[in-house]
C-alpha cells in the first residue's frame, strides 16, 4: 500500500518536474537577453536532473532487481546528479553576473565575476 502512494507521488513529481523543465526550456529560447537565457537554462538542468533522478527512483520501486534494470537506474542517478550539479553552479554564475549587472556594480565584493 505505502509503496502504491510512493509510486504515484514520485509520478506526480516527475510530470511537475517535466512541466517546469518545458516552461524553462520555452523562456530561455523566447528571452533575448544573455543572462536571462542562461538563468533559464541552468533552471531546466536542475529540474532535468531531479527529473532524471526521480525516474531511476520510479524504476527501483516498479521493475525488479535484474542486471539491466540496475545498470540503466545507475546511469539515470549518475546523469540526473551531473545535470542538478551542473545547473546548480551555473545559476550560481549567471545569478552573480546578473546582480552585477543590475547595478552590483558598484558593490566592491572582493570576487571577481
Amino acid at each position: 500500500m505505502f509503496i502504491d502512494v510512493l509510486k504515484y507521488a514520485l509520478i506526480a513529481i516527475f510530470a511537475l518536474a517535466m512541466v517546469c523543465s518545458a516552461l524553462n526550456s520555452i523562456r530561455s529560447r523566447r528571452t533575448t537577453d544573455p543572462i536571462a537565457i542562461g538563468l533559464y537554462r541552468s533552471w531546466t538542468n536542475i529540474w532535468m536532473g531531479s527529473m532524471l533522478i526521480i525516474l531511476a527512483l520510479i524504476l527501483m520501486f516498479v521493475f525488479t532487481g535484474s542486471t539491466l534494470s540496475v545498470v540503466v537506474e545507475a546511469l539515470f542517478l549518475i546523469m540526473g546528479a551531473y545535470n542538478l550539479f551542473a545547473g546548480l553552479r551555473n545559476r550560481s554564475y549567471y545569478a552573480r553576473l546578473q546582480q552585477h549587472a543590475d547595478g552590483g556594480a558598484d558593490k566592491t565584493s572582493g570576487q571577481s565575476a
